[in-house]
């Protein structure tokens, strides 16, 4: 089945990241994936940081000598340091002009089906799945993050994100 063609006419690319003109080219891009994003490594100073912010101090993530005894073979990342990263790729991947305010609501879902080992690179891509308009300016969706390692078979992190933005008003 042939992908569905998408007006995006009004829809650029700004330093790799799509940009879309408001509500109205958000509802063009629904169903559309957008990525890859560049590679990031996680090293092993990341995933420290990360258990230090969190407090999470468990063997199998800052413990390189006991975890490589352990059942990844290697120190592995948090899966929500994996998470926390879905911001940062997100914005590679697309700006709203036009976006007055937008917010993180919540996530419907979220899944680790494969772990991060210490010095992996993922990267990720997304698709907005969903719509619902709230006003003539304002929109909730929720957007699909696929969060990949390099090399690996399966996914580090799928997460349904969703988000709330309101826009200028169109003239």
């Amino acid at each position: 089945m042939a992908e569905p063609r998408i007006d995006l006419t009004d829809v650029s690319s700004a330093g790799g990241a799509l940009v879309v003109p408001g509500l109205e080219g958000l509802r063009r891009i629904v169903g559309r994936e957008l990525g890859p994003t560049a590679w990031l490594t996680v090293d092993q100073t990341r995933i420290d940081g990360f258990a230090d912010d969190t407090m999470d101090h468990q063997w199998i993530h800052v413990d390189p000598i006991r975890a490589a005894e352990g059942p990844f073979g290697a120190p592995v990342a948090h899966g929500l340091l994996t998470l926390s990263l879905v911001p940062y790729f997100v914005n590679q991947l697309r700006r709203f002009d036009g976006a007055l305010m937008g917010v993180n609501y919540g996530l419907d879902r979220v899944r680790f089906p494969s772990p991060v080992l210490a010095g992996s690179r993922v990267r990720a891509r997304m698709t907005v799945t969903g719509l619902d308009e709230l006003s003539s300016s304002s929109a909730q969706f929720v957007t699909r993050v696929v969060v990949e390692v390099e090399g690996g078979a399966k996914p580090a992190c799928v997460a349904d994100l969703v988000s709330r933005y309101h826009f200028e008003e169109s003239r």
